[in-house]
Formats: C-alpha cells, sequence, structure tokens
C-alpha cells in the first residue's frame, strides 16, 4: 500500500492510467482547456514529506502525473530540474489534510474552494475540464482509495 502523494503513490496512479483514454474537454470548456492539452498544478503543504508539487499533464486524452518533492521556505524541488518546462494553466494551494479528504472522497472539491480551504490561481476552465476528465478516469483509479494509507 502506497503513502498518499509519496512518489510510490504517483507511480501507482499514472499506472492505473496506463492505456485509458478519457473523452476530451467539451466544447464550452474554454480555450485554456479546448485544446485538449494543459496542465493542473496541485502544491500540497504539510505532507509526511513536506510540501509537494503535483503536475497533471492532460495531453490529447491521456492523463499523467508527475510528484515534485519541495523542502524549506525556498520552496526549491528536491528532485532534478526539470529540462522541459511546462506551462502551468491552473494552480490548486491545499493543505493535506483537504487533499487527503478530496481523495478520500470525504471532502467535494467545490466545497473546499467554496469555504476557501484551497486557492486557486490561472484559469479556471482549465480546472474545470480537468475535474471532468478525472471523473471519467475514475474507475481506473478507484481501487487505489482503498489501497492508500493516509
Amino acid at each position: 500500500m502506497a503513502r498518499f502523494l509519496s512518489p510510490a503513490w504517483a507511480e501507482e496512479f499514472n499506472a492505473a492510467l496506463q492505456g485509458v483514454k478519457v473523452p476530451g474537454p467539451d466544447p464550452d470548456a474554454g480555450l485554456g482547456a479546448s485544446g485538449g492539452t494543459f496542465t493542473v498544478v496541485q502544491e500540497v503543504h504539510g505532507t509526511p514529506d513536506g510540501d509537494v508539487r503535483l503536475m497533471l499533464r492532460v495531453d490529447q486524452g491521456s492523463l499523467h502525473l508527475h510528484l515534485e518533492p519541495r523542502h524549506g521556505d525556498d520552496g526549491v524541488s528536491a528532485g532534478p530540474p526539470r529540462s522541459d518546462p511546462v506551462r502551468t494553466d491552473v494552480t490548486i494551494v491545499l493543505s493535506y489534510e483537504d487533499a487527503a479528504a478530496m481523495s478520500k472522497g470525504e471532502l467535494a472539491p467545490a466545497e473546499a474552494l467554496n469555504t476557501g480551504r484551497i486557492r486557486v490561481r490561472g484559469d479556471l476552465s482549465v480546472l474545470v475540464a480537468g475535474q471532468a476528465m478525472l471523473d471519467a478516469a475514475r474507475s481506473a483509479t478507484l481501487t487505489m482509495r482503498s489501497a492508500t494509507t493516509y
């Protein structure tokens, strides 16, 4: 059982999505998501491994998660530097407790946003399209929920 937001968890997430094709964004998705390629970054503070940054890349119906461990107050990545900088379309900032509650299905993303428990910056249409695509791929990752430790 992988621990939530650990490198092993990210590997299991990507393995679960291997070969899964999700529908592209609907025609009303907005300019940022309409091309079918975008990046959603989630900055999670206070994980057992320190702060982490997850990059969910959606590219023409496929999903891939990249986890960057962070350390220190300067936000410098503990991993190797990326040689290919990725444009971030939307960034979500939240606590580990709220990220875990959303992963377990105990907290709806809309509720977290409406109550100020998460902060969002960037193109909100990408966030909506990304959530719709994740919902479509949820069956592939559903078994992870019960196998993940928090």
